[in-house]
């Protein structure tokens, strides 16, 4: 990772958690009772590091009832309710991705307390935390939560001091401004300028107590005075200007640290405008639970609001403010990694569309599309995230002395940059998993994944979950086809014929290994209701009953 450069022909021995040798295959002698892993011809890098996520957000639909407000179709109280009893999925599933090391940089006090469940867990990913975000504005939903609420509204300095003293006791490992600019109906440089006593009193309180800052800051102005004072790192690119000479220098001069999260809000965007894709990878990986409540607004009866967040997302008005935030972004990402910035990978997982582990790749690969090479992004996902609370001695590198946070790939990453997601072995506190052990697929799990690829019509993904021998038949004993040959070439017609596409759950029934699903299909101008009983055997789905 220093020296953008591979090493052949080594072996790695680790003692308990930590690296204690590095050599050539033929001078590093084998200690005696060791588990020896055979890594010829694969690829031994660090665990990667998502440096912005929220545990208080899932990812679906339902998770921010302040951008689109659908308590009446699901309780928010639900929402807080699943983060809490999920957290240990989600850490299971970044591991699973390759995840090693995760920063909450948005939570609640209940989150930071729970965390602590999980410090001395094999199977999590190392995790920072912040507690709730201090900021000048608050959205309604989010009040009088107590220890559930994201956000510590701030008035005046009083009340930023005492928001990072609220904290202390739940021991945070830094402390996050939310620094919104034009909310309180002055223009953006004047509200940035108005509020810029608060920020400064909560960056030098926090930097007191020996915290650093994170800081939402989008616009120019609002990060030019958080760097001006002390913000240690930004988590969001500028999206509003191309960012000067002097901007960058300052930015060096006080070493602050970059996340550029590219795809957030296209998340929203693609969501609201039901013009969502999902590639194979998601398909797989992700929640498949948060990921198909993204294409619950083709079916919600309140047709008003669907139709105004379509119309919104889908305005000429709208694409083109967030092609040119997403340009600008880019351009700034390329022109702060090019001047030596250091830059950090990270997803701002759990909002409305960017999902919890599965949506790191996406945003790898659109650091990509700005231009950073591979190397360069391999280290924005490793040592650079390391660098944020200065534990780059302890983590982000292959090395002697450092913790044995590891991934053994199947494909080099250097030469393309998605073998990053070909996980053959991850080593996490000196401990070996294979992906698939990390999380196993329930039978509800293989059920929805199937349901999700056929609603965005992708034959793979929808193969995926089934047995090579799959059966399908008309309940109750009539054989309609057998084998997963059969199975493609029905679908991938179905798929490329019907646009309109959609299948909605009404329920389910899950009774030990079987999943009965009763669905509403929109199939051309029909509009079809069916029975499916899916039997699965070895966590694939092998046979499928359809009911008329």
């Amino acid at each position: 990772m220093e020296k953008q450069k591979l090493v052949p022909n080594q072996t790695v021995t680790i003692t308990n958690d930590l690296i204690t040798n590095i050599g050539k295959n033929n001078k590093v002698p084998i200690p005696k009772k060791a588990v020896v892993i055979d890594g010829t011809g694969k690829y031994l890098g660090p665990g990667l590091v998502d440096a912005h996520i929220h545990f208080f957000q899932n990812g679906g639909l339902y998770t921010r009832p302040d951008n689109i407000d659908l308590r009446a179709y699901r309780n928010y109280e639900q929402e807080i309710e699943l983060a809490k009893t999920d957290m240990e999925t989600k850490l299971r599933r970044y591991l699973q991705n390759g995840i090693t090391t995760i920063i909450d940089v948005g939570s609640t006090l209940h989150l930071l307390k729970q965390r602590k469940e999980f410090l001395d867990k094999n199977f999590s990913p190392k995790i920072f935390m912040t507690g709730p975000l201090l900021t000048t504005y608050e959205p309604k939903v989010y009040e009088n939560l107590d220890e559930n609420e994201p956000f510590t509204l701030i008035r005046t300095i009083e009340d930023g001091i005492d928001a990072v003293k609220q904290q202390l006791p739940y021991n945070p490992d830094f402390i996050k401004i939310w620094y919104i600019a034009s909310e309180d109906g002055l223009g953006i440089e004047k509200s940035a300028r108005k509020n810029l006593p608060l920020i400064k009193a909560i960056i030098s309180e926090a930097h007191k107590n020996n915290l650093k800052v994170a800081m939402h800051a989008t616009q120019r102005i609002t990060a030019q005075l958080a760097v001006e004072h002390g913000t240690d790192f930004l988590v969001h690119s500028v999206d509003d200007e191309i960012l000067n000479d002097d901007f960058v220098q300052l930015m060096k001069k006080n070493k602050t640290v970059l996340c550029p999260t590219l795809l957030v809000h296209d998340g929203y965007m693609s969501t609201f405008g039901q013009k969502r894709t999902m590639s194979n990878h998601e398909l797989q990986k992700a929640d498949p639970f948060q990921l198909g409540s993204l294409l619950d607004l083709k079916h919600l009866p309140d047709s008003t609001i669907v139709n105004r967040y379509k119309k919104y997302a889908n305005s000429p008005k709208k694409i083109s403010e967030l092609r040119k935030a997403d340009s600008i972004s880019m351009i700034n990402l390329k022109k702060l990694s090019d001047q030596g910035i250091t830059i950090v990978t990270g997803t701002d997982a759990g909002n409305i569309g960017t999902l919890h582990a599965s949506s790191y790749l996406g945003e790898i690969q659109a650091m990509q599309k700005s231009g950073m090479d591979n190397w360069q992004i391999i280290q924005a996902s490793t040592l650079n995230g390391a660098k944020i609370f200065d534990k780059e001695n302890e983590l982000g590198t292959v090395s002697v002395g450092k913790k044995a946070n590891l991934l053994l790939l199947d494909a080099n990453p250097v030469e393309n940059i998605e073998n990053l997601t070909k996980i053959n072995t991850i080593i996490n506190r000196g401990v070996i998993f294979k992906p698939n052990e990390l999380l196993k697929n329930s039978p509800s799990d293989l059920a929805q994944r199937q349901l999700n690829a056929y609603n965005f019509r992708n034959i793979e993904a929808f193969l995926e979950p089934y047995d090579k021998d799959v059966e399908v038949y008309m309940y109750p004993n009539k054989l309609q086809f057998k084998g997963i040959k059969t199975m493609r070439k029905t679908y991938s017609e179905m798929f490329k014929n019907t646009p309109n596409l959609h299948c909605k759950l009404i329920y389910r029934i899950v009774q030990g290994n079987t999943v009965i699903d009763k669905e509403r299909i929109l199939f051309n101008d029909k509009v079809i209701e069916t029975v499916a009983i899916y039997q699965i055997e070895n966590y694939k789905i092998k046979k499928v009953y359809f009911v008329k």
